[in-house]
């Protein structure tokens, strides 16, 4: 498998896709108006303490009160690769902080949609190869790693690299590594925790006191390995940026890092572009004839599989199972594409044969193999049904460049033109018993204006006659199809 790294880098606006067999993977995008937050270390504040919800909310500086669960300050058996803290036993919340109390705590959460940052008072600094936990003694290894054997022998290194008190973490990308390597990446995370810590002592409620380094060097720290092929950065200064940053932390990998001076933009190299718009779409084809429509709500996301136009099969059990074979690799791709989290349910074509449910259940939890962000997939149900949840730590890809449609406010549909006339109707009505007028004019969408002169021409009539009074009509170009007025005069 091929796989490189695409950054494009404009003074307002830094876009990362990694590319895997030609085919865009995943997309990330960082704004500096928008910067996301995760990770980021902040002394705050406690505003208010919630009892019923186990949880406090924080004020760390942002524009709405973080969250604090009770969960994330119990003493925590830390999970593998930096993920949030799993508690053994939590204590109720107000033996733990009160109100106005000074709190040091990191973001393991964005804000998302109406919702603050999730916060943690368990601190941890990630480096190349390594997570430091500095309140812990925990010594942990990427459940990514395998090899029971390599397993152990890191741990053995991590032993030896601890003796400090604190905790350590080897990530992936520490498989294989010796303990020289190791040592040097354990040295400059505790020097960033000595910075950090040194900042913690003067901080006041509401400075941050560690923040992550920008998109293009995370992605060099998190998504660099040795199947890369390329690095391909556009801008010269990010560039000198990033072979720096992987002079000092991946010596050996600094080869593959590469300004792209081209004048075709680089994202454009593998219709880059093109396939973030097909992702900011509802439906995905498929190349047997079938497609899928993905809703993102709220709630949860759902991935609705239909056979569409394909029917090339002996029978229809084995249409099925050929479109959701396929839909299993297209949905995880898309999950990866469009960064969509939290609860996802993907209901595929319905099968009898309890032998291809397992194969579609063991396609796409093979296809998920290749994501960063951490799975857990359950048994498809009687109704073809398969729950899923994907750990969601920054807004969907569409949620970062999209906002709800101003016509129907996110609903994605308005009401019709002859909904809106009969609502002008009860208006209408309601006016005339409220308020004395000689004439009413009413003003709304062309559509709409068209629909009463002509389709409701007779009905305007009978409501003059019922009101006494003359109704004029003005289509105004700018009002969404929704949107009147009523002008008595």
């Amino acid at each position: 498998m091929t796989e490189e790294i695409l950054i494009n880098v404009t003074p307002r606006e830094a876009r990362v896709g990694v590319v895997e067999n030609g085919m865009l993977q995943e997309v990330h995008v960082e704004r500096s108006g928008h910067r996301g937050y995760v990770g980021n270390i902040y002394c705050g504040r406690v505003k208010r303490v919630m009892p019923g919800m186990q949880a406090a909310f924080v004020d760390i500086g942002l524009e709405r009160s973080a969250f604090l669960h009770a969960g994330d300050m119990a003493h925590p058996s830390y999970p593998i690769d930096g993920g949030a803290p799993a508690p053994i036993s939590v204590r109720p919340i107000t033996e733990l902080v009160h109100e106005g109390q000074r709190v040091v705590v990191q973001v393991i959460k964005d804000p998302i949609g109406s919702k603050g940052a999730r916060l943690s008072t368990f601190l941890s600094i990630p480096s190349r190869y390594l997570v430091l936990l500095p309140d812990s003694t925990t010594l942990g290894v990427s459940v990514r790693i395998e090899d029971e054997g390599e397993r152990e022998r890191l741990r053995g290194v991590l032993t030896g690299l601890a003796a400090g008190g604190f905790g350590l973490i080897a990530r992936t990308n520490a498989e294989g590594l010796d303990a020289a390597a190791l040592a040097e990446d354990v040295a400059y995370v505790t020097r960033v925790w000595q910075t950090v810590s040194e900042a913690i002592a003067g901080a006041q409620p509401g400075d941050r006191v560690y923040e992550e380094p920008p998109l293009p060097l995370r992605v060099l720290r998190d998504l660099m390995h040795d199947e890369i092929e390329k690095v391909r950065v556009d801008s010269h200064e990010t560039f000198e940026r990033t072979l720096a940053f992987a002079r000092q932390f991946m010596p050996g990998l600094t080869d593959r890092v590469e300004h792209y001076p081209g004048e075709r933009p680089i994202f454009d190299l593998y219709s880059v572009e093109d396939e973030i718009q097909k992702a900011l779409r509802k439906e995905v084809p498929l190349k047997s004839g079938g497609y899928l429509v993905i809703d993102q709500t709220e709630a949860m996301t759902t991935i609705d599989v239909n056979t569409g136009a394909y029917l090339g099969s002996r029978n229809l059990e084995e249409t099925a199972f050929r479109t959701n074979l396929e839909a299993a690799q297209a949905a995880a791709r898309q999950l990866r594409l469009r960064n969509l989290g939290g609860i996802i349910i993907i209901d595929f074509i319905d099968m009898h044969d309890d032998e291809h449910k397992r194969q579609v259940l063991r396609t796409l939890e093979k296809a998920l193999a290749r994501d960063h962000a951490k799975t857990t997939v359950y048994e498809m149900s009687p109704l073809g049904l398969v729950e899923m949840t994907r750990k969601r730590t920054t807004e969907s890809l569409a949620r970062q460049l999209c906002e709800p449609c101003p016509a129907c406010a996110g609903r994605g549909i308005v009401k019709t033109a002859e909904t809106v006339g009969y609502e002008i109707f009860r208006e209408i009505t309601r006016a005339v018993r409220q308020f004395d007028a000689e004439k009413l004019l009413v003003l709304a969408a062309p559509k709409v204006v068209a629909r009463m002169l002509e389709e409701e021409s007779s009905a305007v009539a009978e409501l003059e006659a019922f009101i006494g009074k003359s109704i004029r009509f003005q289509p105004e170009e700018q009002y969404g199809q929704e949107q009147f007025d009523v002008v008595l005069l």
